[in-house]
Parts: structure tokens; sequence; C-alpha cells
């Protein structure tokens, strides 16, 4: 897991989200009308009559959450040509629409939605799968075969059942996007190195912090190591909001499905 289960209690910001709540009015997630502008929110609205937008919206989020999917097809027995030729072949069926037509507008969490689908997909179009491969495959989604199997091959627990496995994954994949956005921030900022530096402070309780270490190697003051790492923390808790934000249809979701995350790692 990408970050310390003590994120949820740093309070050294008054300023800052509490990582299942809030502390101030800024929750790092939209709220109200800007809610209205996530991804999933989006897909919901014109599940009926989807335009470029909303297939926009569902493209990039099949694009970050592609491996839950192959690593249930995988736990699911199917081997790995197999298991990438049917993640394939779900998200080409999900942008053509066949599973948005009976999606409630007023509610879900994509997370359960995409579950929900691909179940009903294996179940129903495996055999039309097989004899549509004889014609080539179609890509929908950068999926590299190679790789997504040498990351199935750490999952640690081979005794976890696929739905376990897919939320596993699921919340794995959340939390590598949250770093990789904070990460590019940082660079594009020309604190690549602050961001190396402290990225490590996030798995650990606030006070096993490293400060005297990280401010050798950074050539500067454990006082501004101490507030470096308090922003990066507070920036992290905006931005894990701000992405499950886009997973849920309604902005009372957004704690609920964070709380959902930390169970999953915890159980």
């Amino acid at each position: 897991m990408a970050a310390g289960t003590d994120l949820d209690s740093d309070t050294a910001s008054p300023a800052s989200t509490s990582l299942l709540g809030t502390k101030s009015g800024r929750t790092g997630a939209p709220t109200g009308r800007g809610f209205a502008r996530t991804r999933w929110s989006v897909v919901l609205k014109a599940a009926q009559a989807v335009g470029p937008e909303a297939e926009a919206a569902l493209a990039s989020l099949c694009e970050t959450y592609w491996f839950p999917l192959y690593a249930f097809v995988r736990r699911q027995g199917h081997p790995p040509h197999d298991a990438e030729d049917l993640t394939q072949a779900f998200f080409a069926r999900l942008l053509e629409r066949r599973y948005l037509d009976g999606l409630e507008r007023e509610g879900g969490r994509f997370r359960s939605f995409l579950l929900t689908a691909l179940k009903r997909f294996l179940a129903n179009e495996w055999d039309r799968v097989r004899a549509a491969k004889r014609g080539g495959r179609r890509s929908i989604v950068s999926l590299d075969g190679e790789s997504a199997e040498s990351r199935y091959e750490v999952e640690p627990s081979h005794a976890l059942t696929p739905d376990k496995v897919y939320e596993r994954q699921w919340a794995q994949a959340l939390l590598d996007r949250v770093m990789g956005l904070l990460r590019d921030e940082y660079a594009r900022a020309g604190k690549a190195e602050w961001f190396t530096a402290l990225s490590g402070t996030l798995g650990r309780p606030r006070g096993e912090a490293p400060y005297r270490e990280l401010a050798t190697g950074l050539g500067t003051t454990e006082a501004a190591v101490k507030m470096a790492v308090q922003r990066l923390r507070a920036r992290y808790r905006a931005v894990l909001r701000a992405e499950v934000a886009h997973t849920v249809a309604r902005p009372e979701e957004v704690g609920e499905e964070i709380r959902h995350l930390f169970t999953v790692f915890g159980g």
C-alpha cells in the first residue's frame, strides 16, 4: 500500500483534510455542481445517449483500472493470453455501451459496476470472444500482457478469491495513480528530488519519519523537511479524495469509498 494509515489522524495542517473526512471547508474533492463534472458522473448522466465527453471519461477510467479486471479474470483460472483477450473484449463491449443501457443514473460506484459488468460478460460472451479471436484482437486499452502477468504473479496470497483480488488491485491501482499524479506535480514544480526523498514518509506514522536524515540528504534544515512532509501529506489526502470522487456518483460516497479502500488492505 502506498500510504500509511496514520494519514487519517494527521492534524498538523489546520487547512488540510482528514483522510476519511474534512477538517475544513476544502476537501480536495469536487462538491455540489462541481461534482457533476467527475468522470463517472459524466458517464452516469449520459448512460442512455453516450457522446464524446462520456466516451472519453469512460475510456480514461478504463485506462486506469484495467489491471484489477485482468487479475480477476486470471484468478478465475483463465491463462494469461486468454485473460488479456477477455479484458480487451470486455472493454470493447463496454465502450460500445453494451453494459450501459441498464445503468442507473442516480447512483452507483464505478468499482462495483465494473466488476458486475465483467461477471456478466464472462458468463455470457466467452464463446463469442473465442470465435472472434480468429480474426485478430482489437486493443481497446493499452494492456501490456507481459507486464500484466508480472504484476499478477506478485499477488501475495493465492488463497484470495477472484473478488478479493479485484478489490485489492483496484485499491492499489487507485493509490498508484494518486502517487503518479503527485510525482508529476512535484516534477513540474522542479521538486522531483524532494518527492523522491519524502514520498516514503507517507507509509510511516507521523512521528517515525526520519527528518534529520532527510534534511541531510536534501541539504536543508530539519524544520524545512517537517514542513515539506506536512504539505505532502495534506496534498496526498486532497488528490486521493479527488481521484476517488471520479469513481463515485455522489459527494457523500467519497468518504465511504476511501474507508472501503483501507478496509481492503486491512483485511
